[in-house]
């Protein structure tokens, strides 16, 4: 891990960097009904290769990387039941020679039948964590601090690592990666002018602006929201969680015209399927042979896609999307896929 970011504490989970794709039968199936397209590439972190891979093993390399400084024996973490930072987290900890117990609240108001018992919940058993599983109406304050208290009472040293990875020291490897990004696109003589990706818990998106404004770049990040409908509020949380970021590694803040998060394409809400999801799920595992999954990347590039139509993606741009990984989730969404 080259330049200064080897100079703070982590733990080395993967071999960047990952793949830098050119989307080429993608794109002319959308400039064959569009009648044209930008320049169209994927950046494949969903290759980072820990359990099936995703951006989350990014964050985690600096998150272990604090836990060691801080002596701790047991990460703990939490999400909805087929969360893919759950699942990564987990592997992480087996990797690195952690303890491991994830808090799941079970939020999605989504039936299918293997929602519960495959996918990445599936793979959290199969890894060795320890599962508390929780309705979606607990007290999360109170389950933290009931679990915490446990670990530490049986002499363990417990870990805390927020939703997502997502504080000023995960949004770290999103901050590396941006630096990454920019280089391959050099390399292959790539004019990138934008990147899309899923937003979320928004430590991704913060890494990214930050390492961006380390390079003084003007490469544009569009967040798409995939979490909540107050997308004002995320776009208030994203803007302290990148100042706080920058804080952390010394460069200057973004201005706030970079805060971009798109909304319209959540559907009903966080997890629950959409028929745009689907369709873009099952055009870019049909031209290109890459699966996206259901809760994160294929709700991205169904907007992506729609932007394109829409003209707010102009045909001279160069986009990079940001696979984020996910792939196991889609064993959970069987029946939607199915027909």
């Amino acid at each position: 891990m080259p330049g200064p970011f080897s100079l703070l504490p982590h733990v080395e989970l993967f071999e960047a960097p990952t793949p830098l794709q050119e989307l080429m039968n993608l794109r002319a199936v959308i400039a064959a009904e569009n009648g044209s397209c930008p320049q169209l590439y994927i950046k494949r972190d969903d290759m980072t290769g820990l359990a099936g891979g995703g951006n989350k093993t990014r964050k985690l390399e600096y998150l272990l990387g604090e836990a060691r400084k801080q002596n701790a024996d047991t990460l703990i973490t939490a999400g909805a039941l087929q969360s893919n930072h759950a699942r990564q987290t987990a592997a992480a900890a087996s990797k690195a020679g952690f303890a491991c117990t994830l808090i799941l609240f079970d939020t999605v108001p989504y039936q299918g039948a293997l929602y519960r018992r495959s996918g990445n919940l599936l793979l959290d058993k199969v890894l060795g964590a320890d599962l508390v599983i929780e309705d979606g109406t607990a007290d999360a304050a109170e389950v933290f601090e009931r679990v915490m208290g446990n670990i530490s009472k049986a002499d363990g040293t417990p870990y805390l690592i927020p939703v997502g990875g997502s504080n000023s020291v995960g949004a770290i490897g999103y901050a590396r990666a941006a630096g990454e990004i920019l280089d391959q696109a050099a390399a292959k003589q790539i004019g990138l002018t934008r990147i899309v990706h899923a937003s979320s818990s928004l430590g991704t998106q913060a890494g990214l602006l930050t390492g961006l404004a380390g390079r003084a770049s003007d490469v544009r990040v569009t967040g798409i929201n995939v979490y909540r409908h107050d997308t004002e509020k995320m776009r208030e949380d994203l803007t302290d969680l990148t100042e706080r970021t920058a804080d952390r590694l010394g460069v200057r803040r973004v201005g706030a015209e970079r805060f971009e998060i798109v909304d319209g394409f959540l559907g009903e809400a966080y997890g629950v399927p959409t028929d745009e999801m689907k369709a873009a799920v099952s055009t870019l595992a049909q031209t290109e042979g890459i699966l996206l999954d259901p809760v994160y990347s294929g709700k991205a590039m169904a907007a992506m896609i729609a932007m394109i139509f829409r003209g707010e993606i102009g045909p001279e741009e160069t986009v990079v999307f940001l696979h984020t990984g996910g792939m196991p989730g889609l064993f959970a969404y069987e029946e939607e896929f199915a027909g």
